[in-house]
Formats: C-alpha cells, structure tokens, sequence
C-alpha cells in the first residue's frame, strides 16, 4: 500500500482560517473561504491535482509572468482571478501563496488583522 502524501492545501486552508471573521464554506466540489461576504480563496482537488484560486489585483504582473512561464499551473482570469494548479510533489511557492493569500483576503476589505484591531483600540 502506498504512503499518503502530505496534503499541500493544508497550510493555505490553515492560515486562510486564522484571518479575522473567516466564513468557511463549500463551492462546488471546492473548499471557500470569504470574508464580508466576499470569497478570498477557493481550493480543492481537480484531476489529479490541487486547484487554489486567489482574487489579486497588485499581483496580477507577478501571476501573469508566472501564468505565460507555466501556462499549466498557472491562469490568470476575468476580475482579478488567479488560478494556481499543483501537486504535493511541486506545490505552490510558500512566498507565493502567503502572498496571494493576504491580498485576495484584503481585497474584501476585511483588512483589520488581529493585531492591528487590537492597536486601533488602544486611546492615545
């Protein structure tokens, strides 16, 4: 029996949930992580692969670069929608991916961290 290989989607769905009010959901056969009501990450399987879809905007030159190099892991869509394909043996580029992850999630203008809701507390 084979060994099961390490799911590379765990880390982005882990740190995806840890941003502040997260509504975690299914969209299709994905998993959906939104905030004000906004989806900021879609991710899941997909024929044999991993799929992650990101909402960017700064980063589209970067997807773009990335999406002409590997047009088979990489697809840059209508609205600002990224799609990274990818397996456990050639997963996304931490850099990346926590990258991507924190702007798509700010584009749905939940951009109050934890620590920096705690800062605009504070009275001067």
């Amino acid at each position: 029996m084979a060994a099961l290989k390490k799911d590379p989607t765990e880390p982005i769905r882990k740190k995806a949930s840890e941003f502040p009010n997260v509504d975690k959901g299914t969209a299709c056969t994905q998993s959906s992580f939104k905030a004000n009501k906004k989806g900021f990450l879609y991710i899941g399987t997909q024929g044999g692969r991993y799929k992650a879809m990101f909402k960017l905007d700064k980063s589209i030159p970067e997807a773009t670069k990335l999406a002409a190099k590997s047009p088979d892991e990489y697809e840059v869509g209508k609205g600002g929608w990224v799609v990274a394909r990818f397996t456990a043996e050639k997963p996304i580029p931490k850099k990346t991916w926590e990258k991507w992850l924190t702007e798509s999630y700010e584009l749905t203008g939940a951009t109050k961290t934890k620590s920096t809701a705690k800062k605009k507390t504070t009275k001067k």
